[in-house]
C-alpha cells in the first residue's frame, strides 16, 4: 500500500510513556475541548470522482483501495463506537468514501442505534433512494446528502461518473418519506464552479423543510488542487442570499456545532454555512474520526493517524482501549484552520475519502 495517498499510520503507545488510567470523568484536550462527535469512515471506495475529494487522475482504475481484510467489520466498528459513547461521544456520523457502498450497512446501523448517540449518515446520494427505508427501520435518525450543484451539466462534471441531479433530488425526497428528516443538504462551494448556483440552491430548497448547508473550499488532503482564490468567504454566500430572501441569525443546535446558522426572516426555513477556512472554529471542535481500518484522527487535516485496529485485534480489554483513546485525546493540540497558511495548504494530509469530510 505504499502507493496510497495517506499518512503513514502511528502506533501510539510506542511513542510515549505509559498512558495515565481513565478515571471516568470527562476528557479535555490541551485546549480544553471535551469529546463529542465521532465521525467513522466505513469505506474508503466511492461511485463518484468527485474533483474536490477523489479525482479521477489519482483515483483511477490502478489505484489500490484496502483488502477486505484491512477494513473494520461492523462488529469492531460497533464495539469502538460502545467505547466511544461510555466516554463522551454524543454524535455519531457514518461516512466513507461513499457509505452506501458498503453491503449491508443497515445492520452496522441496527448495532450502533442501541446505543443512545445520535446516528447520522452523509452520502452522496447515488444509493439513497433504494436504501433510506432499510436505514430508517434499522435505526438511523437523520442523513445528509452531498450536492454541489442543480444545473445538471455542472453536476454531471463536478462527481465525474456522468451522475444526473434529478436523482438525487429524488433519494432527498426519498429519504425525506420515510422520516430521514429534516434531510441536509451539503453544497461545497468553489469560485468559478458552481458559486454562481448559491442563490439558486438556496431558492430550491427553501420552505421545503430541509437544510442547505454552504461549505467553504478546503485544503482536504494533498489531491484537490486547492488555493486560497478558489474559496467564496461564507459572509459573501449569507451576503447573496440575503440580498434575495432576508436572513437572521440564528442561535447553534448545541455547544461546537459547526455549521452557523441562519433563518429566514419569513420563516420560510434555514440555510447553514460551514467556514473553516475564513471564519476557523478549531477553539470549539470536538471531533473524532475513525478510518476505514480503524485508525484514529484528531484533525480533519492530520498527517498521521493513530492505530486503534491492533489494540482491537491483539486482545486488547475495553479499559485498555478507553486509556489509550483518552491519553490521545488529553495530549491532543490540533488547530489547523487557525494557522492555515499558503505553504500549511501544500502538504502531504490525509485524504477525505480516506477518513470523510
Amino acid at each position: 500500500m505504499a502507493d496510497k495517498v495517506i499518512p503513514i499510520l502511528h502506533q501510539a503507545r510506542a511513542a510515549r510513556a505509559p498512558a495515565r488510567r481513565y478515571d471516568g470523568g470527562a476528557i479535555a484536550d490541551t485546549l480544553g475541548r471535551p469529546i463529542r462527535d465521532l465521525r467513522i469512515s466505513v469505506t474508503d471506495r466511492c461511485n463518484f470522482r468527485c474533483v474536490y475529494c477523489m479525482p479521477r487522475e489519482v483515483f483511477d482504475a490502478n489505484y489500490k483501495f484496502l483488502p477486505h481484510s484491512e477494513v473494520l467489520s461492523f462488529e469492531e466498528i460497533a464495539r469502538l463506537a460502545r467505547i466511544f459513547v461510555g466516554i463522551g461521544v454524543k454524535k455519531i456520523r457514518l461516512t466513507g468514501g461513499e457509505p452506501l457502498v458498503r453491503r449491508g450497512l443497515e445492520r452496522l446501523v441496527a448495532m450502533l442505534a442501541p446505543l443512545g448517540a445520535d446516528l447520522t449518515l452523509t452520502t452522496n446520494g447515488s444509493l439513497l433512494a433504494k436504501q433510506a427505508k432499510a436505514l430508517k427501520e434499522a435505526g438511523l435518525a437523520r442523513i445528509t446528502v452531498s450536492l454541489d450543484s442543480l444545473d445538471d451539466a455542472t453536476f454531471r462534471a463536478i462527481n465525474d461518473a456522468d451522475y444526473p441531479v434529478a436523482k438525487v433530488l429524488e433519494a432527498i425526497e426519498a429519504a425525506a418519506t420515510v422520516g430521514l428528516a429534516p434531510v441536509k443538504v451539503n453544497m461545497v462551494v468553489k469560485r468559478g464552479a458552481n458559486d454562481g448556483e448559491i442563490v439558486a440552491m438556496a431558492r430550491h430548497f427553501r420552505g421545503s423543510g430541509h437544510i442547505v448547508r454552504f461549505i467553504e473550499y478546503m485544503d482536504v488532503g494533498s489531491t484537490n488542487g486547492w488555493r486560497m482564490d478558489d474559496v467564496v468567504p461564507s459572509a459573501e454566500v449569507v451576503r447573496r442570499i440575503a440580498e434575495a430572501f432576508p436572513l437572521e441569525p440564528a442561535d447553534p443546535n448545541y455547544a461546537g456545532e459547526v455549521a452557523e446558522r441562519w433563518r429566514y426572516r419569513d420563516g420560510a426555513g434555514e440555510i447553514g454555512v460551514i467556514s473553516s477556512v475564513t471564519q476557523a472554529f478549531c477553539g470549539t471542535c470536538n471531533r473524532l474520526r475513525l478510518s476505514t481500518e480503524g485508525s484514529l484522527f484528531t484533525c480533519l487535516f492530520a498527517q498521521s493517524g493513530h492505530d486503534l485496529k491492533s489494540l482491537l485485534r491483539g486482545g486488547a480489554s475495553d479499559a485498555e482501549i478507553v486509556d489509550e483513546i483518552a491519553a490521545l485525546w488529553r495530549a491532543r493540540g490540533d488547530r489547523y484552520s487557525e494557522i492555515r497558511t499558503a505553504e500549511t495548504a501544500k502538504q502531504r494530509k490525509v485524504e477525505m475519502s480516506y477518513i470523510g469530510g
